[in-house]
């Protein structure tokens, strides 16, 4: 949101905290491109539209709370990161974003690679059609069930975390009579400008190996020496919903200065190298994501540049786009259940839904937008904080948005870029039923996964 100062009058009286209040806009009924999908408009009576279908009419056939996901932006986007990086770079979706079956057969049309970090996602990768020597598998502390399925699978590389993992993958790969493709994950000592929790690559956290004190040097002496594993790359990831490339120049000098060391020490030159991912999105109009086709630019010319001080020939560049691919491509749609004034503060507008189907508010302080969709209006702006029906008073969806002040229970609101981290991270808090997520392109929408029922919740509780 913009930090400008906030209107003058009692309705907008100092109590505010700072940072969270914003002046209106011009046009409440007017859509930011950049935080909408493609093919987000409003048709001739003011209803906001997705691939064509009125978002009035899809409330009608799948009810609300819901997940609007527009694949043509999707398949666009995941095309767009392909293009830019081309044949001699990888491009691997980060399937933690948002992984369904009809993803990964997306990602697959569209030359995509895949990463997961779990059973459930290698489950749903497999089961989906996805190749596994497509597939990378993450997670900072990989169970040998976890291990076993994936090196039995054949997946591409595995993204070694700790000491232990570097025998225990060894030792599943040696007696499964394979030898398993493997890169180490390395904490370079950058951290991006982003909230700690999502802030991945200084030392003080859960994952990868320090250069620092040379843990990271060590891990790879290990892995040289065990016949289990095929070490093939160094792999770095420096934090979320990130605007600029200059940590990533930091954090490429000093993963290839750690390839120097490695050829310098064994004689051997990896061939791969794995920068992650972490791009940002615009969740609101002052946010300013970069193109696939300036970051892949950029990319090159770092990693490149430092190879050749180093004397090293160019390794083969991954990335792990998940954000940047998903997130612009779907909102949340919601309906209005009660409109509160405080007078002298703001209107506590309260949805369908709420921190169960996106908790990120909550947990992270992100700030979102929102819009009334399902007519125009010419009312004043109204200082509004939009809420869940949880019983929290954290339950908040969007923390400072201007809404017409003709705002009505039955109003239809969604919640741009959320495609990304909501139906992943969604829970059943108060037993709540998880939203379903649906596909819309070219006029038609369909299920793609279906909203949770109480029969589901019931079946689980089996005292």
């Amino acid at each position: 949101m913009s930090r400008s100062a906030h209107p003058a009058g009692p309705r907008y009286a100092d109590v505010l905290p700072e940072g969270h209040y914003t002046a209106p806009p011009a046009d409440l009924n007017a859509l930011e491109p950049k935080v909408w999908s493609r093919t987000v408009d409003r048709d001739e009576h003011g209803v906001v539209t997705v691939g064509g279908i009125p978002v009035t009419r899809l409330a009608e056939e799948f009810g609300t709370p819901a997940y609007f996901l527009d694949e043509s932006d999707f398949r666009a986007r995941c095309r767009a990161w392909r293009d830019a990086f081309g044949t001699d770079a990888d491009v691997f979706y980060a399937g933690k974003a948002f992984l369904s079956r009809a993803v990964v057969r997306w990602l697959h049309e569209e030359g995509l690679n895949l990463d997961v970090c779990s059973a459930g996602e290698l489950a749903t990768a497999l089961d989906a059609g996805m190749p596994a020597e497509r597939l990378a598998l993450h997670g900072n502390n990989k169970s040998t069930e976890e291990i076993t399925r994936a090196v039995e699978a054949g997946v591409g590389r595995i993204v070694l975390d700790s000491f232990q993992e570097i025998v225990r993958v060894a030792h599943i790969a040696e007696r499964l009579g394979k030898r398993q493709r493997v890169q180490i994950r390395v904490t370079v000592g950058v951290e991006a400008h982003t909230h700690e929790f999502i802030a991945t690559a200084h030392e003080d956290q859960k994952f990868g190996l320090a250069l620092a004190g040379g843990q990271a040097a060590e891990a790879v002496r290990r892995a040289l020496k065990l016949d289990g594993l095929e070490l093939v790359g160094i792999h770095s990831h420096i934090g979320s919903q990130i605007f600029d490339t200059s940590g990533f120049e930091v954090a490429a000098h000093r993963v290839v200065g750690l390839l120097k060391e490695i050829r310098d020490e064994h004689g051997v030159e990896l061939p791969e190298i794995d920068l992650g991912g972490g791009l940002g999105i615009a969740y609101t109009a002052d946010d300013d994501p970069r193109e696939p086709q300036e970051i892949a630019t950029a990319l090159r010319e770092i990693v490149t540049r430092e190879c050749a001080a180093a004397g090293l020939a160019v390794p083969r560049i991954s990335v792990e786009p998940g954000r940047a691919i998903v997130g612009p491509t779907a909102f949340t749609l919601y309906e209005v259940g009660t409109v509160k004034e405080l007078p002298g503060l703001r209107t506590y507008v309260s949805v369908d839904g709420g921190m169960s189907d996106n908790i990120r508010t909550a947990l992270y302080d992100a700030d979102y937008t929102v819009a009334l969709v399902s007519r125009t209006s010419t009312a004043a702006p109204m200082l509004s904080r939009v809420v869940g029906k949880h019983c929290e008073s954290g339950d908040i969806v969007v923390r400072d948005a201007f809404l017409p002040a003709d705002l009505a229970p039955g109003d239809l609101l969604a919640v741009p870029a959320t495609g990304a981290y909501c139906r992943s991270m969604a829970s059943n808090y108060n037993h709540a039923l998880r939203p379903p997520v649906v596909a819309v392109a070219d006029g038609a929408a369909r299920v793609i996964v279906r909203r949770e029922t109480e029969e589901d919740l019931l079946r689980l509780d089996v005292g």
